[in-house]
C-alpha cells in the first residue's frame, strides 16, 4: 500500500504514447463566432475541441 514518506502525484496520470495531444493551438473568435462554432458542436453531440479538431481533418483531407 502507500508507504508513510511516499506522496502520490496530484492530477490526472499520464497518457501512454500517441494517445495524448501534442500541441495546444491558442485561437481567438469573436462573440458571435464563438456561439455559432459552441452551437454547431453541441448540434453535432460533439465537445467544442473534438467539432473543431474535426473541421480541420476535414479541411486538411479535401
Amino acid at each position: 500500500m502507500n508507504q508513510p514518506n511516499k506522496k502520490r502525484k496530484v492530477g490526472r496520470p499520464k497518457l501512454p504514447k500517441g494517445e495524448a495531444m501534442g500541441r495546444v493551438i491558442q485561437v481567438r473568435f469573436t462573440a458571435l463566432d464563438t456561439k455559432a462554432i459552441e452551437a454547431a458542436a453541441k448540434a453535432s453531440d460533439q465537445t467544442l475541441s473534438e467539432w473543431v479538431r474535426s473541421k480541420i481533418h476535414a479541411t486538411l483531407n479535401a
